[in-house]
């Protein structure tokens, strides 16, 4: 999923997070990551697919999920699922719709993101568990489609 993802926008900056009790890939134009157009979401219930601002995304076949003030998301079952003509209408949608420009010329970097403090003591129960959890999860679907790894960098 993350090498298709990455061929289609290969000028994305990949910002790699633990939120809560998930893994977290953002793809964005700008190391930052808040303005990310798309992201992947992997925890030990599976992988899903994000659309930041997917509440503005018209979506006739009706699989985009979720009821919140923008963010949208789709289960992904295997990573061909990307490859479906309605989800990728809705990828290319969202990043037509990307407020900031993503860079033409450039390759975009991995940018791991650590977990603040505060956040790891007030998750520190459950917090190597479910990144575990969340990277066996990953592993485990990127070996079920054929290919890909579940470690980050280059």
């Amino acid at each position: 999923m993350r090498r298709r993802l990455r061929k289609r926008l290969p000028n994305a900056h990949e910002v790699v997070y633990e939120y809560q009790d998930f893994f977290v890939i953002s793809y964005s134009p700008n190391e930052r990551g808040y303005e990310g157009v798309l992201a992947i979401r992997a925890s030990a219930n599976g992988v899903k697919l994000y659309f930041n601002r997917g509440k503005e995304l018209s979506d006739p076949a009706n699989l985009l999920q979720g009821s919140g003030k923008q963010t949208r998301l789709i289960d992904v079952e295997t990573a061909p699922t990307l490859a479906r003509p309605a989800v990728a209408r809705l990828i290319h949608e969202a990043i037509a719709r990307s407020r900031v420009p993503f860079a033409p010329a450039r390759r975009g970097s991995v940018v791991i993101r650590s977990t603040p403090a505060k956040q790891r003591r007030r998750h520190r129960s459950t917090s190597r568990r479910s990144l575990l959890a969340s990277a066996v999860a990953l592993s485990r679907f990127t070996s079920r489609v054929g290919g890909g790894s579940a470690t980050i960098g280059r």
